[in-house]
C-alpha cells in the first residue's frame, strides 16, 4: 500500500468517525461557543454605541465638551472647585516605545479637582526613572507629580509593593486613589468620569475599565488582542460587573488607610495579582465593582512583540489562577481553570474536524468519485459549512465591537490622531483565535505544575496560593517586558545609555504623531 493510499484511508476513516453522534456533539458545541461569543460582543457593542449616541446628542445640544461630561453645567467653576482630591498611583518597570506618549496622556488630564501623580519605581536604576524625570521637569510648574523609589519587594509582587508604597505617600486629603498601568493611554476626561461615578454611588468598591489592544502586526500581538476580546464583554456592562482589570482601578483612599476588608494585608502578605486579589475581596464581602461605558483605553502593543513574549504573557495570565486568598477563592479559580480549558479546546476541536472533512471530500472528488456516493462526506461538508457560518458571525461581531470602541476612543480623545481599523489583519485575527485557544490549556496546566513565573525579570514562587520566594537575576531573566517591549535594566547609578536617550528624544518630539496603528 502506497503512502497516499494510507493517507486516503486515514482521512476517510477519520471523516467517518467525526460524523458519529459524539463527534457531532463536539462540533455543535463549538458552534454554540462561536455563537455565544458573537452575541456577547454584540451586546458589548450596544453598550458602547449607546454611550456614543449620548455624547452625540449632547454635542447637538451645544455641548462641545461632551467628551468630558454629558452635562456642560458640571464643568462650571463653582462645581469644579468642589471636586474631591484624587491620587493617581502608577507602578513602573522599564522604558519602551510607547511610554512617553502614555505618561503624557495621564499627566495632562483635564480633571478639575486636586490631582497628584505618584510614579513608583523599584530603584533609580530603572530606565523609566531618568526618562520620566526629564518629562516631569517640563511640567514641574503645572502638575503635582513625584517619582517614588519603593525599593525591593520581599513579601508580594513588585507591582503590588510599588502600589502600596504609592498609597502610603498619598495626600492626607485624597478621597480616591486611581491605580494605572504605565501602558494605559488615558482620555482627557477619564479621571473625571471615574470620579463622577464614585461620587454618584458611594457603595462602589472599585471602578475599573479595559484596554483596546492595538496589534502591531505580529502573530503574538494578535494573540494578545484575541485573548483580551472575550474578557471585554464583562467590562462592557455599563455598570455592575464581576470582572476587574489591574490596569485601571479607582478605589476609596480610606479603604487603604483603614485596611478595610484586609485590602492592604491581603495584597502585602504574599499577593501576586492585584486585580485577582481585590476581586476576591470584593466577592467575599459582596462589594460592588463597576465599569462605566467610557472606561475603554487604547493599548498599543510593542512593534517587536514576538511569539515567545506572547507565550510568557499567557503564562502570567494562567499563573494568576494558582494564587488565592481563601478556600472559596481557590474553588472559584479551579472552576475558572477547568471551564476555560474545556471551552478553549472545545472551540478548537471543530476546526480540526472540519479540516479533515474538507480534506477527505477533496480527496474523494480528486479520485473521480461523486461526493453524493458517500453520505458521511456530505454530512461532513455540511458540518464544516455550519462552522464557517458561525465563524463568520463571530468575526463580524468582533470586528463590529472593535470598530465601535475605536470610534468611542476617538470621540473621548478628540485632540489625538484618530485610531482606525485599517491596520487590523483579520486573517491573523482568525489564526490567533485558534492558536490562543489551543495554547491556553497547555499554559494553564504548565502553570499548575510549575508554580513559578518570571514577571519582568523577577521569578515568583507560589506556595498555598501566596508568594513564598522571590528570585532576582538580571542574567537569567528577560531583558524586555512582554507587551510593551520595555527595556528592564539600565546602567547602575548613571544616566541611561544613548539608545535610551535617542529613543526618548524621538518620542518626545513625535508623541502626537500618528503611528501605523493610529491612521
Amino acid at each position: 500500500m502506497s503512502p497516499f493510499d494510507s493517507l486516503d484511508a486515514f482521512l476517510i476513516s477519520s471523516s467517518r468517525a467525526f460524523c458519529s453522534p459524539f463527534a457531532i456533539f463536539i462540533q455543535i458545541q463549538g458552534y454554540l461557543i462561536c455563537f455565544t461569543l458573537a452575541v456577547g460582543w454584540a451586546f458589548a457593542a450596544y453598550v458602547r454605541s449607546r454611550e456614543m449616541r449620548r455624547m452625540k446628542d449632547s454635542m447637538k445640544d451645544g455641548n462641545s465638551f461632551a467628551f468630558l461630561s454629558h452635562d456642560i453645567n458640571d464643568l462650571e467653576h463653582s462645581k469644579q472647585i468642589n471636586l474631591p482630591r484624587v491620587t493617581v498611583v502608577m507602578p513602573l518597570k522599564g522604558f519602551g516605545e510607547h511610554n512617553l506618549h502614555n505618561w503624557r496622556t495621564q499627566i495632562t488630564s483635564l480633571y478639575g479637582g486636586p490631582l497628584e501623580f505618584h510614579f513608583v519605581v523599584e530603584s533609580t536604576d530603572d530606565p523609566a526613572y531618568h526618562a520620566l524625570s526629564r518629562l516631569l521637569a517640563d511640567f514641574k510648574d503645572d502638575i503635582d507629580a513625584k517619582i517614588i523609589v519603593a525599593g525591593l519587594s520581599t513579601t508580594c509582587s513588585q507591582k503590588i509593593h510599588n502600589q502600596l508604597i504609592g498609597v502610603e505617600r498619598m495626600h492626607k486629603d485624597s478621597k480616591y486613589v486611581l491605580f494605572l498601568d504605565d501602558d494605559v493611554r488615558l482620555h482627557p476626561g477619564s479621571i473625571g468620569a471615574l470620579t463622577a461615578e464614585m461620587e454618584k454611588n458611594p457603595e462602589i468598591f472599585i471602578q475599573t475599565g479595559y484596554p483596546l489592544d492595538l496589534p502591531s502586526g505580529s502573530l503574538g500581538s494578535y494573540c494578545i488582542y484575541e485573548y483580551h476580546m472575550p474578557c471585554s464583554m464583562g467590562f462592557a456592562t455599563g455598570g455592575k460587573t464581576f470582572f476587574l482589570w489591574g490596569g485601571c482601578m479607582m478605589m476609596h483612599a480610606d479603604d487603604f488607610r483603614n485596611n478595610r476588608h484586609g485590602v492592604v494585608s491581603d495584597l502585602r502578605d504574599g499577593g501576586y495579582s492585584d486585580d485577582m486579589t481585590l476581586a476576591a475581596i470584593a466577592g467575599a464581602h459582596k462589594r460592588l465593582i463597576t465599569s462605566p461605558p467610557v472606561a475603554v483605553f487604547p493599548h498599543p502593543l510593542a512593534s517587536d512583540l514576538s511569539f515567545p513574549r506572547y507565550w510568557n504573557y499567557l503564562r502570567k495570565q494562567t499563573f494568576v489562577l494558582e494564587s488565592y486568598t481563601t478556600k472559596v477563592n481557590w474553588i472559584m479559580n479551579r472552576a475558572l481553570f477547568s471551564s476555560h480549558c474545556y471551552l478553549s479546546w472545545g472551540f478548537v476541536a471543530p476546526y480540526l474536524m472540519a479540516v479533515v472533512h474538507v480534506a477527505a471530500a477533496l480527496r474523494i472528488y480528486s479520485l473521480g468519485n461523486s461526493l453524493g456516493d458517500t453520505a458521511f462526506t456530505s454530512r461532513g461538508l455540511s458540518l464544516a459549512g455550519c462552522l464557517a457560518i458561525c465563524t463568520f458571525l463571530e468575526l463580524l461581531s468582533m470586528w463590529n465591537l472593535t470598530r465601535i470602541e475605536v470610534q468611542l476612543c476617538n470621540m473621548l480623545s478628540p485632540e489625538a490622531p484618530p485610531l482606525s481599523l485599517a491596520s487590523y489583519n483579520w486573517c491573523l485575527v482568525f489564526i490567533a483565535t485558534l492558536v490562543d485557544n489551543f495554547l491556553y490549556p497547555i499554559s494553564a496546566f504548565y502553570s499548575h505544575f510549575c508554580q513559578s513565573i518570571n514577571w519582568s525579570g523577577i521569578r515568583y514562587h507560589l506556595k498555598d496560593g501566596k508568594i513564598s520566594q522571590i528570585d532576582r537575576s538580571k542574567d537569567k531573566g528577560p531583558k524586555y517586558t512582554d507587551l510593551g517591549g520595555k527595556r528592564l535594566y539600565g546602567k547602575r547609578g548613571g544616566q541611561p545609555n544613548s539608545s535610551i536617550f535617542g529613543f526618548w528624544s524621538r518620542g518626545l518630539t513625535q508623541w502626537r504623531q500618528p503611528r501605523k496603528f493610529d491612521v
